[in-house]
């Protein structure tokens, strides 16, 4: 048994005989070492591409824990204060953010609630929480420098959906706002006092107005950057998992609210002196001398600007019959996912079903009687109504305790409400003023 090796004259000898099987040539054993160099596993491949972005992601997560004012775990600062809970689901899946000085601003701080879903929804809330507040400075420092439109890291175009749903707000056009003032108005001002503080009022007003429009302006584009990043992103599966979003950016006097999801905002204000730029979807309700407005729409599917929505793009919308008060979205010919909010990051098995992560965009304007204001994901307020969230932290013994005794009185009610089921993840954030006009009020995510 053997091979035989062919020689130039034909035959073979006996140091031939012994000689093992030789490429024909230099050139295959040339193809043949580069075959072998660069066709390893795939999965060997993949894991070191990930491993390699982790890395990249544990050292952003470190810079950014040394940031003076931003605080992303239970605590507080000078203006806020955070607590979060796990449920009885498993892993903790909501993420919270305060971050004072924001964007090198004195006046102007963030604050954000993320709860997220699916497989991997811990990671996607996390992963959101620390490069969403990123972006959005890079987009406030662009439009800064007038550089916004160039923004985009090679998108150069808006997706035809994204520029449909992108209406602009009412009342707040730039152009009205542009106007140089009088040469006189200084001379006016001192003719007559009383005129003087309103031409100053005015001008702060459009100011403030001018103000909010350009953080819409970035929190859209930064909203539809964070998107794609998480849809080219190697370490976390996000086709089956998203979070939710609301995020608060107050500078000077004005607030202005971003949200994707069923995350709410509340506003605890006194009965006289509130002013609202956009409250036509606001709630109020009496508590004692408080009231309780909601700041921001629950974006669940069964709206029916949501539904017709999604309806267009061929999803479904509907209640499961173990939760018929839930309703819920669904791809067209599967009984999946079952997301139960219209707005998300991640999930892009539904982003071609009606499935969004644009912005609802809400203004308001503080004043003095403004007291304290609660972003919350849905775990609590699933079991606590707004006029209640108001109440637990009114009567909080301190501002640091606040958040905690809000987060711990909606797991209570969760066991009484829902003996047999799960409770929810829950967080909470509450800050101060900063500004004049807020010198009473205090800010609290939950």
């Amino acid at each position: 048994m053997g091979a035989g090796c062919s020689t130039i004259d034909g035959q073979l000898g006996e140091h031939d005989r012994c000689r093992p099987r030789l490429p024909r040539s230099v050139k295959q054993r040339r193809e043949r070492r580069q075959k072998k160099k660069y066709t390893k596993p795939r999965k060997e491949r993949k894991r070191r591409h990930v491993l390699q972005a982790l890395n990249a992601e544990a050292q952003t997560g470190e810079l950014l824990s040394r940031i003076p004012g931003r605080i992303c775990i239970n605590g507080s600062t000078s203006s806020a204060c955070a607590f979060t809970q796990q449920g009885k689901k498993g892993v903790n899946q909501d993420a919270l953010l305060v971050w004072e000085q924001f964007a090198s601003r004195r006046d102007t701080l963030l604050c954000a609630v993320f709860d997220g879903h699916g497989p991997y929804g811990h990671l996607v809330s996390r992963r959101v929480r620390d490069m969403l507040p990123s972006k959005l400075v890079t987009a406030w420092k662009a439009h800064m420098r007038g550089e916004l439109d160039n923004m985009d890291n090679g998108y150069a175009s808006k997706d035809s959906e994204d520029e449909s749903l992108e209406e602009d707000e009412e009342g707040y056009d730039t152009e009205e706002y542009a106007g140089n003032w009088p040469e006189h108005i200084g001379q006016t001002k001192q003719a007559n006092p009383g005129l003087g503080k309103r031409i100053e009022d005015e001008q702060r007003r459009r100011q403030g107005h001018l103000v909010m429009r350009a953080w819409k302006e970035c929190l859209m584009k930064t909203f539809r950057s964070m998107d794609r990043d998480l849809r080219v992103q190697p370490t976390i599966d996000c086709f089956c998992s998203g979070t939710t979003a609301i995020l608060l950016v107050q500078q000077g006097s004005e607030l202005i609210i971003g949200n994707v999801g069923d995350s709410r905002a509340v506003l605890a204000t006194f009965d006289e002196g509130t002013t609202a730029l956009d409250c036509g979807t606001s709630k109020i309700s009496e508590v004692g001398h408080l009231r309780a407005i909601q700041l921001s729409v629950d974006l669940k599917p069964n709206l029916p600007k949501e539904q017709a929505r999604i309806r267009r793009c061929k999803g479904r919308v509907f209640a499961a019959s173990d939760e018929p008060d839930v309703p819920r979205v669904w791809l067209p010919y599967d009984s999946a996912p079952g997301l139960a909010m219209a707005r998300a990051f991640g999930d892009f098995c539904l982003k071609d079903y009606g499935l969004i992560s644009v912005p609802d965009i809400t203004y308001w304007t503080l004043s003095p009687d403004d007291q304290f204001v609660i972003l919350a994901t849905d775990g609590i307020w699933d079991v606590m109504s707004n006029t209640e969230a108001v109440e637990v932290v009114a009567s909080a013994p301190s501002r640091v305790t606040a958040a905690r005794l809000l987060v711990e009185g909606a797991a209570k009610l969760w066991k009484q409400k829902y003996p047999t089921s799960r409770a929810d993840d829950c967080a909470a954030t509450k800050m101060k003023s900063m500004a004049w006009v807020m010198k009473r009020t205090r800010m609290m995510i939950s």
